[in-house]
């Protein structure tokens, strides 16, 4: 598997208005996209910061991967994700590679892309996803 570029990173918040201002003030970020995603049980703010994007993701609840992840650690990096051409074939090469997936096959993610995500303990401790434009 070959990424071409790291797409984004995701960083947990709290208080997603609060944190998308931070974001534009302090780096001249642009709000690119807001989504809330009940299946996923977060909602999400794309900040384009120069040709880079940090994700912000607020958790619905505290039962959900997000709100659990902010319980546990509170606020900060909760994954890296590589963009790649085409996710099937990053997921089969990743898997013979020995990572262990977390999604063997990829779904609906935000802003309409197809993502998966690769279990931290494959990558040194990092939730890593890889996404496609589908």
């Amino acid at each position: 598997m070959e990424a071409t570029r790291i797409h984004h990173v995701g960083v947990a918040v709290e208080d997603l208005d609060a944190a998308v201002r931070t974001y534009e003030s302090l780096f001249g970020g642009r709000l690119e996209h807001r989504s809330r995603v009940e299946d996923q049980g977060v909602e999400a703010a794309s900040i384009e910061v120069g040709e880079s994007r940090v994700e912000l993701l607020s958790p619905l609840g505290p039962d959900t991967p997000v709100g659990r992840f902010l319980a546990k650690r509170g606020p900060g990096m909760h994954h890296i994700a590589y963009e790649v051409g085409d996710i099937r074939a990053a997921l089969s090469g990743l898997a013979e590679s020995g990572a262990e997936l977390i999604d063997a096959e990829p779904r609906q993610g935000l802003f309409g892309l197809q993502v998966a995500f690769v279990h931290p303990e494959s990558v040194h401790g990092v939730l890593s996803e890889v996404v496609s434009r589908g």
